[in-house]
């Protein structure tokens, strides 16, 4: 059907829906007509990187006006930045595995509400490299933890639920296809690791704690290349988890900074 599927059996219960992060309701918007046209859905860590595509997706797209006047949707709260041109929707997701997840759990039940079909998520953002060039792009085939297995390990009480972190195949063809059009950087399809830390979880020598020697890094790093990590960031097991258990078509695409 297209739908964007909930699996929160006391949802339907509830009189109000408040996704209070995103500074939006049932009862105090109504969503569907806010929202039911949205086919695509970007996400990235940075407020303004997400207004600056808002602004580039609206040029792209031949809307009226110059663009300079998009309103940020959340503007009721300093949590989360949210814009849309047409039938794109731009959000800022924040840093890390517990912001994103709070961002995607309210997107996911907004995108419910506003009863939208055939939704495309894809998460666009900076990363670390592995033995690729700076400035290349990594379209992510599989989102791995920190062991380069494909899953997300989230503690609901006090279990520790395993729930896995693929992603559409086609969507990153499709994507790969597209960058063939682009000839200004280099484009690949490769493992993206998730960690939970930027510093030692990603093998950083320069953190406030470093319990490792440079030659256990390398060694770490190496491994993580030999299972075909690309790069390294701190979202997608979790975004890959949460889009694939709600019916979502998603994809990561991220450039290596360093």
């Amino acid at each position: 059907s297209g739908l964007v599927h909930i699996k929160n059996p006391y949802l339907d219960s509830m009189e109000e829906d408040v996704l209070y992060h995103l500074d939006l309701g049932t009862k105090t918007h109504n969503l569907p007509a806010m929202f039911g046209d949205i086919k695509f859905v970007c996400v990235g860590g940075s407020p303004n990187r997400m207004r600056a595509f808002a602004h580039f997706m609206h040029k792209e797209l031949g809307l009226m006006g110059d663009g300079e006047d998009l309103a940020d949707i959340c503007a009721g709260t300093d949590r989360y930045a949210m814009y849309r041109a047409g039938p794109v929707l731009s959000i800022s997701h924040g840093m890390g595995i517990p912001s994103i997840s709070i961002m995607l759990h309210e997107l996911i039940k907004l995108l419910h509400h506003a009863k939208c079909r055939d939704v495309t998520i894809i998460r666009i953002g900076t990363s670390g490299g592995l033995g690729i060039e700076a400035g290349s792009v990594v379209i992510t085939d599989m989102a791995v933890d920190s062991s380069f297995q494909p899953r997300f390990e989230q503690v609901v009480l006090d279990d520790v639920v395993v729930r896995s972190t693929e992603l559409d195949k086609d969507l990153a063809e499709e994507l790969l296809a597209c960058s063939k059009e682009i000839p200004d950087f280099r484009t690949l399809v490769g493992h993206t690791m998730c960690t939970y830390d930027f510093y030692e979880g990603q093998g950083r020598l320069d953190g406030a704690l470093c319990s490792f020697s440079s030659e256990k890094k390398l060694e770490y790093l190496k491994r993580a290349y030999d299972a075909g990590v690309r790069n390294i960031e701190m979202e997608s097991t979790a975004f890959a988890a949460l889009c694939g258990l709600c019916g979502l078509k998603g994809e990561s695409s991220c450039s290596r900074l360093r």
